[in-house]
C-alpha cells in the first residue's frame, strides 16, 4: 500500500469524484452531457466518447487536489490514456490524485429486497491489473431496496468477502452497500445495514483497512462510528439520485463524511460548452461539494 497515497485519502480535505459510469450507464451520462444515442453505433465508439468527457473533466483546470482526493474509474478509463499517460498516472503525476478502480460486473435480479453484485469471475486478473496501474483501491456496488434482513446480511457478507481478497493485494476496497432513496423503510434498512456491518468490520483482521460509500442516511451522523474506526480509512457519501444541492445540503449534515458524487458533480456540463463555461461550471459544482464535505 502507498503511505503517500493512504495519507492523502485519509487525511487530506475533499471528496472523491466518481468517474466510473460502465456500459449500462455511459449512455445516460453521454445524453445528460448533450451526445445523443444517434452520436455512436457501438460500446466503442460509446466509451471513445465518455473517456473523451472524462479527459475533459480530468484536465480542466477546475480539478485539482486542492478539493479533490481521489477519482473513480471504470475499467476502459483506466486501461486508456490521457496525454499519452495511463489515466491514473496522469492523474498522479499531473493532478496529485488518488485512483480508484470499480471492480463489480452489474447487478443480479433482485431478491430478499436486494440486489447482489454479480460474480467477479476474473478477480485476480482485475486487481493485478490495477496494482499494475498504480491504482490505490477499488468500488464495488450493491443495492438494498427494503427492509429484509435475510438480503441485507446477504449483501454485508458478500462485500465484505471479497474486501478480504482486495485487502491481501494491498489495494483498498470502498464497500458500497447503497440504500435506494425510494425504499419505503429506508431508515429500518439502514440500521439493519449497520447491524451487520458491525459484525463483519469487528472480524476484520486488525491490518486490513476498508472504506465506505453508503446513501447519505436518513438520520444525521448515523455512521460516526466508522469515521475514526482504525480499520476505517474513510467514510463516503453517493449522491444516490439527489440532485447536487439537495445531496449537498443532506451531506453538510454528517460530520466527517464526504462526498463522492458522480451525477452531482457533472450536473449541468455540456459538450457545447466553451473551455471558459466548462471549466466554470465544474468549479461551481466541485465548490459545492468540497464545501458540503469539509463542513
Amino acid at each position: 500500500m502507498n503511505i503517500d497515497k493512504l495519507n492523502i485519502v485519509s487525511n487530506r480535505d475533499g471528496f472523491i469524484a466518481a468517474l466510473d459510469q460502465s456500459g449500462g450507464s455511459s449512455g445516460k451520462t453521454l445524453k445528460l452531457y448533450g451526445i445523443s444515442e444517434d452520436s455512436y453505433t457501438n460500446d466503442m465508439e460509446m466509451f471513445d466518447l465518455i473517456h473523451d468527457m472524462r479527459t475533459r473533466v480530468i484536465k480542466s483546470k477546475s480539478f485539482t487536489s486542492d478539493n479533490i482526493l481521489g477519482v473513480i474509474l471504470f475499467l476502459e478509463t483506466m486501461n486508456r490514456k490521457i496525454d499519452n499517460k495511463y489515466t491514473s498516472d496522469y492523474l498522479w503525476d499531473n493532478k496529485n490524485i488518488v485512483s480508484f478502480l470499480k471492480i463489480d460486473k452489474g447487478l443480479l435480479e433482485t431478491s430478499n429486497g436486494v440486489q447482489l453484485m454479480k460474480d467477479i469471475d476474473d478477480l485476480d486478473s482485475i486487481l493485478d491489473n490495477a496494482i499494475e496501474r498504480g491504482i490505490f483501491g477499488t468500488k464495488m456496488r450493491s443495492v438494498i431496496k427494503e427492509a429484509n434482513e435475510l438480503g441485507i446480511k446477504q449483501i454485508v457478507k458478500q462485500q465484505f468477502e471479497i474486501a478480504k481478497i482486495i485487502c491481501s493485494k494491498g489495494l483498498v476496497p470502498i464497500i458500497e452497500p447503497e440504500v435506494s432513496i425510494d425504499a419505503s423503510d429506508k431508515i429500518e434498512c439502514e440500521k439493519l445495514l449497520k447491524k451487520y456491518i458491525d459484525i463483519e468490520l469487528g472480524n476484520l483482521d486488525d491490518d486490513m483497512k476498508v472504506m465506505f460509500k453508503f446513501t447519505i442516511p436518513s438520520i444525521d451522523n448515523f455512521y460516526s462510528s466508522y469515521i475514526n474506526n482504525p480499520k476505517v480509512v474513510r467514510v463516503v457519501a453517493l449522491s444516490g439520485g439527489y440532485n447536487r444541492g439537495e445531496a449537498c445540503k443532506k451531506l453538510s449534515n454528517n460530520n466527517g463524511m464526504v462526498a463522492s458524487f458522480s451525477r452531482a458533480l457533472l450536473e449541468g456540463l455540456n459538450v457545447n460548452d466553451t473551455e471558459e463555461e466548462f471549466d466554470k461550471k465544474l468549479l461551481d459544482s466541485i465548490n459545492e461539494i468540497y464545501s458540503s464535505s469539509i463542513k
